[in-house]
């Protein structure tokens, strides 16, 4: 779609696009390319935040209970398990302004939400499937949808791995809400 935008130029990820404008772009990608692209499921997105820990952040390959300023961009004005405080830049950052996670993932805590495939569900475990695939994923009468990681405009302890929020599908203009990463489905 056409009103994808970065405020920060060509390395910054898209904001404020809606779960529903991802869907149209991945089936123009999808003609374009011949490739499948979708979503990550919610399990996906935690799996690849966590990369291997069981803590609430990876930040730099290291598994952490706390995040501080300088780690990920978010509002340092904020603490969290005992965190320092420090500098906000207000704003979205160049994707590999910080170090990624042990996956080698930039940006999972912090810069922009981040949309998933899931419909929203209360529970997070109730009738999630154990495949990882997506809770209701296609279901097009989902009231709300999954968006994770926090933002700069986040406070840190909304960039903790497990955090999950909602909103509506066709919504492009909350707390800097449009980020996504796309999954490319194999052969």
């Amino acid at each position: 779609p056409s009103h994808f935008f970065s405020t920060c130029g060509d390395n910054c990820p898209v904001e404020r696009v809606s779960w529903d404008d991802i869907q149209i772009y991945i089936e123009k990608l999808k003609r374009m390319t011949g490739q499948q692209y979708r979503l990550p499921s919610e399990a996906e997105w935690e799996y690849a935040a966590r990369a291997g820990c069981t803590s609430a952040f990876n930040v730099a390959g290291q598994c952490k209970d706390r995040i501080e300023p300088g780690e990920a961009n978010f509002d340092g004005k904020f603490t969290y398990n005992g965190s320092s405080k420090g500098k906000s830049e207000g704003k979205t950052m160049a994707v590999g302004s910080f170090a990624p996670n042990g996956f080698g993932l930039h940006d999972m805590h912090g810069n922009v939400w981040e949309w998933v495939q899931d419909c929203y569900e209360d529970d997070y475990r109730k009738g999630q499937p154990v495949d990882g695939s997506a809770h209701r994923g296609n279901d097009s009468s989902c009231s709300y949808r999954v968006l994770r990681g926090g933002s700069w405009a986040s406070g840190p302890n909304l960039l903790r791995a497990a955090v999950r929020v909602r909103l509506s599908p066709g919504n492009r203009y909350y707390d800097h809400v449009g980020g996504f990463r796309l999954a490319r489905m194999l052969p």
